[in-house]
């Protein structure tokens, strides 16, 4: 424990830790734009200088390691004359278009050249090479924007291993993205936003769908229904600068209903849905490799993350027929709501407009689908992310913070506390043993509150186990069999369980795989800057959510069980099968 002075305070930090980690400590910032926590710090900004004695130059302080007796100066004027300078050089470069820049006020480098006191540009330099690349549904990229801080570059090689973004050339010629500077179309991008949810300026960007919103809103000829998702509800005030973790179900709902939507449902009653037939279509691969000694594909992968869909199409498609093939809960509310629900109040489907709020930018993807139109037209009409609802909100001049709670519209709007938690990480495997241990044994999972914690957490792989006990004749095959679960967050840990199960060395029986660490709440199209305290706040608030619920488990919604007795049968019986179900294909990695 070396103890080192950062300006006049003392601080004893762990061996190995940096001088910008030590300087944290001693509660004192410095700046950064490239450093990731957690993840990388390429050191490449040089906007956290700071000035150790005796050293013969300023050295950067989220790559150097803090030694015994070390004297830091972190606001020297050596140390501020320097920060300016990188600061003004990065502008000067910098083709920002600040004042119509959607990260207006949200933008890191001009929230630093405030705090730094620029109010001018020494050097009027040439500007970068100005691309916009519109090739995905899902992303904007604006090269004239970047920064070259390599932030995009770490998320997407290191926490979701995919690799689709370098950084090429040398020196101004420096450009980051595809390989050969292609478009993100033209490359393995699974459309996760990571690299949007990390850029600390405007260079990535979700594909702003919201005028599409407003166009539909304003035509009245059209019957615009939104649904939103069970992450947003602990995110969506940090637009509004409440704190990460807030839960602002009933805020959201009023700002909903005030921007003029016709209806205001909840993707949770569809998590709901989604545990029925994925719970049924689980026991059923079970049943047929236990009883019937058949040939089926073991373990069973959740299918409701997008990008975890691209991912496996992409690099691992011999693993498709293992994931489960029930639609994601948004599109599967795509298809309740165009089929079901227009019969209900007497529309047709081509008339209901299925507008989606969703942490995720791979979901814009998703509802581009060819395969999601079993309503006949498309399923999911528009994708907003959380921070598009949150501008769209602003735009319409809604004063967030003084409205009164108000509830979902009925009967889309119910749910309960196992459709909460899909939005964290485990939380659709514990919804689905919540399910399927109780028709497989007629009792209550036997885990305190519900809560399977071994899958809890932010821990990259989880593994869980449960022993079947006093199954129920129907199911007495599955007695005394152990379950093993396993959950991974992030698609570097989704490729060690893959590759795990691949090898033989885990006996699996259901897995769990969400894009983005932390699940849900941590998604591509979620506020800015997700840390992971902000995640275990957001966590904590979805827990809370499902705790305080009368109805805990996916079985026991009313409306759920109705839409079965008066239209789908029984989960995973024929009309079911035809609307709630997909398939995936094998995409190709060039």
């Amino acid at each position: 424990m070396p103890t080192v002075t950062v300006n006049t305070t003392e601080v004893r930090v762990p061996e190995g830790t940096t001088v910008l980690q030590a300087a944290r400590a001693a509660g004192i910032n410095i700046p950064t734009l490239c450093n990731l926590e957690g993840v990388h710090a390429p050191g490449a900004c040089r906007v956290c200088l700071a000035e150790v004695e005796g050293a013969r130059t300023l050295v950067a302080s989220c790559v150097a390691p803090v030694q015994e007796g070390m004297k830091i100066k972190t606001n020297s004027k050596r140390v501020r004359d320097a920060r300016r300078t990188a600061v003004e050089l990065l502008l000067s470069e910098h083709n920002g278009d600040c004042q119509t820049c959607v990260r207006n006020d949200d933008c890191e480098l001009q929230a630093l050249a405030q705090d730094l006191g620029i109010r001018s540009i020494r050097y009027e330099g040439e500007r970068g090479h100005k691309h916009i690349d519109c090739s995905t549904p899902a992303l904007v990229r604006d090269s004239g924007k970047c920064i070259l801080c390599r932030r995009c570059v770490s998320v997407c090689g290191e926490v979701q291993g995919v690799g689709a973004l370098f950084p090429q050339d040398r020196g101004f010629a420096t450009v980051v993205g595809p390989a050969f500077c292609s478009d993100l179309g033209d490359v393995v991008c699974v459309q996760c936003g990571q690299c949007s949810a990390v850029c600390p300026v405007g260079a990535i960007t979700e594909r702003d769908d919201i005028e599409k919103v407003w166009d539909a809103l304003n035509d009245p000829t059209k019957h615009v229904v939104v649904q939103t998702a069970p992450a947003i509800r602990a995110a969506l005030g940090e637009c509004f600068d409440y704190e990460p973790g807030t839960v602002v179900t009933g805020k959201m709902v009023a700002a909903l209903r005030q921007l003029g939507f016709d209806a205001v449902f909840d993707t949770n009653f569809t998590a709901d849905l989604t545990i029925m037939e994925e719970g049924t279509e689980l026991l059923t691969r079970l049943k047929t490799a236990l009883v019937d000694k058949g040939q089926v594909a073991l373990p069973m992968f959740t299918s409701c993350s997008p990008g975890w869909i691209n991912f496996a199409e992409c690099f691992y498609p011999e693993i498709l027929p293992n994931i489960s093939t029930c639609k994601s809960p948004q599109q599967m509310f795509g298809t309740v709501a165009k089929t079901w629900y227009a019969k209900r109040i007497g529309k047709k489907p081509e008339d209901i407009v299925v507008v989606s709020v969703m942490p995720c930018t791979a979901k814009k993807f998703e509802a581009e689908r060819p395969e999601m139109n079993d309503s006949g037209v498309r399923d999911v009409d528009i994708v907003l992310t959380t921070r598009e609802l949150g501008r769209m909100i602003k735009q319409a001049g809604v004063d967030f913070r003084s409205l009164a709670d108000e509830k979902m519209d009925d009967p889309l709007g119910a749910s309960t506390g196992a459709a909460d938690i899909f939005a964290n990480t485990g939380g659709v495997m514990e919804a689905a043993l919540r399910t399927a241990y109780e028709i497989v044994t007629g009792r209550e999972l036997p885990f305190d509150k519900l809560h399977v914690a071994p899958v809890q957490g932010l821990e990259g792989v989880k593994e869980a186990s449960v022993t079947i006990t006093g199954a129920v004749p129907a199911w007495s095959f599955l007695e005394g069999v152990t379950m093993n679960v396993a959950v991974a967050h992030g698609l570097s840990n989704a490729r060690k369980v893959i590759e795990k199960t691949k090898a033989g060395e885990a006996n699996y029986h259901f897995v769990e795989i969400m894009t983005c660490p932390g699940g849900c709440i941590g998604g591509g199209g979620q506020p800015r800057l997700t840390t992971d305290e902000v995640r275990k706040a957001r966590i904590a608030a979805i827990y809370r959510e499902d705790e305080g619920r009368e109805l805990r488990k996916s079985h026991d919604n009313p409306v759920v069980k109705a839409i079965y007795e008066e239209w789908l049968g029984t989960p995973l019986g024929h009309t079911s099968h035809e609307l709630l179900h997909t398939h995936y294909k094998r995409r190709s990695r060039v």
